[in-house]
């Protein structure tokens, strides 16, 4: 006796889905469907534009810091064009050579990724490297010749990001395979780089602002031990000691959160010393929802709500960043 099919409890994508797979595809985020054959969109995914949003937020906070930054046409350009320098074009570099130099992982943990799908070729690839690259240093020095720089200190600091960038992801250094140095690289990458480079462009990098923020970026180092749990199998696979390889998931997952929330309460901590208490007060208000969600997601499964905690998390932070720039600038430090 045969049997037909039941297409019926065959499940298949529906419109609303398939177009939200194709939007986490386009934006590079985890969960997203293979099969895009457009390579202006495989080059976008490549550069994982949901990954630009804390650089450009973070040249917003390097300028509310400065003390200086006046809403005028010129800053308001001047702005944009640091943000497409550390958002598109060096952040897009960064996520692209860490694919490059990932693929082996990411056939593990993310075959539908454009490299180890198939999509797009080594050689396309590499010169999309570059283009990001040098494109980035090239903003970077106009940024200074504008601003009438005497030491192009963005130029520098694109530079000095790129190569962090390059070593993060490339043998031999590869300071990924060590879950602490990795992850601190990471979150300095993200939260005080262009925190400085928006600093600069308005007013003077100072040495007070420069250990702040990286003192700020070790929250940034348990935000990026969260990207972690999605690769777990693969790290582990490949020998990558990655902190949920190392610690296991429940520990690891408790080490990040204490890292967020601990380094958080710190600046707001300084803000006090600063006699900036309403910033110090808002900042410890903005930490709050983030323990919350740290309980309802995070703790809980984080391989699972990895992305949800994100989502409803990281909002807070990054708008206590701002608050932290807008307090210092106050402050004239």
């Amino acid at each position: 006796m045969t049997t037909e099919p039941n297409t019926e409890a065959i499940e298949t994508p529906t419109p609303a889905e398939d177009s939200g797979s194709k939007a986490r595809q386009m934006l590079g985020m985890k969960g997203a469907a293979s099969g895009e054959t457009n390579i202006w969109k495989i080059r976008l995914q490549l550069m994982k534009p949901i990954t630009w949003i804390p650089l450009i937020w973070g040249v917003v906070c390097g300028a509310a810091s400065s003390g200086h930054y006046e809403w005028t046409l010129e800053n308001f350009l001047k702005s944009a064009l640091c943000m497409l320098m550390s958002g598109p074009l060096l952040t897009g570099y960064t996520q692209t050579i860490n694919d490059y130099y990932d693929r082996e992982i990411d056939a593990i943990n993310e075959p539908y990724r454009p490299i180890p799908s198939g999509a797009i070729s080594i050689p396309q690839v590499v010169t999309q490297i570059l283009v990001l690259l040098f494109g980035g240093i090239g903003v970077a020095y106009i940024l200074d010749r504008w601003s009438g720089h005497e030491f192009p200190i963005i130029t520098a600091l694109a530079i000095g990001g790129s190569i962090v960038s390059y070593i993060y992801s490339a043998p031999p250094l590869k300071l990924k395979q060590n879950g602490w140095l990795g992850n601190y690289a990471l979150g300095a990458s993200y939260i005080a780089l262009p925190w400085w480079a928006g600093q600069a462009l308005f007013g003077t990098l100072t040495p007070t602002v420069a250990v702040v923020t990286l003192i700020y970026s070790l929250a940034g180092l348990g935000i990026a031990i969260v990207n972690d749990f999605k690769s777990v199998e693969g790290d582990r696979t490949l020998g990558l000691k990655s902190l949920p390889v190392m610690f296991g998931i429940g520990t690891a997952a408790w080490i990040c959160v204490a890292m967020i929330d601990t380094f958080q309460i710190g600046i707001a901590g300084y803000l006090v010393s600063l006699h900036e208490n309403l910033y110090a007060s808002i900042l410890g208000l903005l930490i709050i929802p983030q323990i919350v969600f740290q309980d309802m997601y995070f703790l809980r499964d984080p391989l699972k709500n990895d992305v949800k905690y994100q989502a409803s998390a990281q909002p807070f932070l990054v708008l206590g960043m701002l608050v932290a720039g807008l307090a210092m600038g106050h402050a004239g430090i």
